[in-house]
This record gives C-alpha cells, sequence and structure tokens, in this order.
C-alpha cells in the first residue's frame, strides 16, 4: 500500500462534507494539506481543526469556476509550498429542475464549477504530477456520472463529462507515475441537496428544507466514511471507487440494462 507520508494535497471543497473529511484524514496520514474553498468561514474552521491536531494545512479561498482565480492559486502554491503529488477535485454544486425550465444561466452555473472547475485545476497542477512519483488526480463524479434521472439533466450532464474526462485521462497517462482516479460516490450524508439549486415553474425555491431532508432519508452513508472509503482506494490504486451500497448496485443495475434501468430509476427517485 502507498504512503502519504510527506505528500503534498490539494483538496478542493475543503470546507464542509467529503472535502473537509478528507483533508483532516490525509493529514493524519502525514500530508501536508493545501485546502481550497469558496465559503471562506467554514474552510478557516477545517485548517484550525487540522492545525489543532498537530498537522499542516493552509487555506486558499478560491472560485474554482474561475480560471484566473485558479492559475493565481496554483502559482501561489508553487512558490510557497513546491509541487504538489496530490490533487483531489472534489467541489461541486447540484441543481434540481426540468430541463425545459432551466435557463442557460442555471446550467454555466453549474457546469463552470462542476466540470470546468475540475478541467481548470487539472490543467494548472497536472505538469507538476506528472514529474512527481507516485502522485494522484483525483476526481469526485457522481453515481449520476453513470445512471441518468430525471430532474437532474445539468447534475447528470456534468458528472458523466467529469467521468468521461478522467477516464480518458487514465488512458493519456498510463506512461506516467500518477494515479488517475474516478470517484463514483452514491448518496452522501452532505449539505449538498441544502446548498443547491431548485428551480420549479422557472423560479428558484427558497424553501428546500423539505427536499433537503427528503435526499438525506436515501442517503446511506456519512461523509467520513466516503473520505475513508477514498483514501483506501487511493492506497490500492483502484482506478474508480464506488462509494456505498446504492452505487454499487445502480451501477450493477445500469450494466445490466443499459437501456431499460431508467424506469427502475424512475420510480426510486420519484421522477416521473
Amino acid at each position: 500500500m502507498s504512503s502519504f507520508n510527506g505528500k503534498v494535497a490539494v483538496v478542493t471543497g475543503a470546507a464542509s462534507g467529503i472535502g473537509r473529511e478528507l483533508s483532516t484524514r490525509l493529514s493524519s496520514e502525514g500530508c501536508v494539506l493545501i485546502a481550497a474553498d469558496y465559503d471562506k468561514k467554514n474552510l478557516d474552521e477545517t485548517v484550525s481543526m487540522i492545525k489543532g491536531a498537530g498537522g499542516k494545512a493552509f487555506g486558499y479561498k478560491l472560485d474554482i469556476s474561475d480560471n484566473r482565480q485558479v492559475v493565481k492559486f496554483a502559482e501561489d502554491v508553487k512558490k510557497k509550498h513546491g509541487s504538489i503529488d496530490i490533487l483531489i477535485n472534489n467541489a461541486g454544486v447540484t441543481l434540481f429542475g426540468k430541463f425545459d425550465e432551466l435557463s442557460f444561466k442555471d446550467f454555466e452555473w453549474i457546469v463552470n464549477i462542476n466540470l470546468w472547475g475540475a478541467i481548470y485545476m487539472t490543467k494548472a497542477f497536472l505538469p507538476e504530477i506528472k514529474k512527481k512519483n507516485d502522485s494522484y488526480l483525483v476526481n469526485v463524479a457522481s453515481i449520476f456520472g453513470v445512471i441518468g434521472v430525471g430532474n437532474q439533466s445539468a447534475y447528470c450532464a456534468t458528472k458523466f463529462g467529469l467521468r468521461g474526462f478522467t477516464e480518458a485521462l487514465q488512458d493519456e497517462l498510463h506512461a506516467f507515475p500518477v494515479n488517475v482516479i474516478s470517484v463514483i460516490p452514491g448518496g452522501i450524508k452532505t449539505n449538498i441537496a441544502r446548498n443547491a439549486r431548485f428551480i420549479k415553474d422557472g423560479a428558484v425555491i427558497k424553501n428546500t428544507e423539505k427536499l433537503a431532508k427528503r435526499f438525506d432519508k436515501i442517503s446511506k452513508t456519512t461523509a467520513a466514511e466516503a473520505a475513508q472509503a477514498i483514501i483506501d482506494g487511493m492506497k490500492r490504486k483502484k482506478l474508480r471507487i464506488r462509494i456505498g451500497s446504492d452505487a454499487r448496485l445502480l451501477d450493477r443495475l445500469q450494466r445490466l440494462m443499459p437501456v431499460k434501468y431508467n424506469r427502475v430509476i424512475a420510480k426510486i427517485f420519484g421522477s416521473r
């Protein structure tokens, strides 16, 4: 198994959820953490948690959808911390709503974060990662990057894209000492649903707690469990890490019923 001791790791979406758990757990494995997120208040809390436990962490407020910020961030990291060993593109948002009710601006918002954000970060750091021995590029997609679900067309588009992007890089980089990993989580108990945008009849729904509670009910895996599964998978150099029994079940369903699986999915998620 690989050791992370002494490696420099960049984690996006580090202010909460899987990103926070990854940051604290990688620190306990001996990593120097470069934690990035748009939410500075909670990001500072993540950094304080790591330092309080005796680890090394540095927080950077970052909007990954802005390539200029990403380029500057990468330059600052290299100048202050040297080249990195691990990049985990974890930051992401979700958007609920029927396709014909979503505006181009709604689509641009989620694509810019979930897909372009990962592309910008990878472009900025990959040249250095390729030079390191036993380095890691980890992209957190979703089971909704394997199956298509109604009312999630925008989210599915970004996660299918991210999974395809990652698998293409696995082929391109097979001759380099970089482990390119695609993460496929099922339902994870995080704040992603509470921070989501819900569009109905062309308007943003402000009271989303009911919908968030429904998401919590079907989410079986904690953020801590998800983060540990990712770290364990990295150590084993797995190409794809499926997280949760729901992700494994739905992945198998898609393989068994590649054309008709959506009829079963629609009943589960109530999209019809």
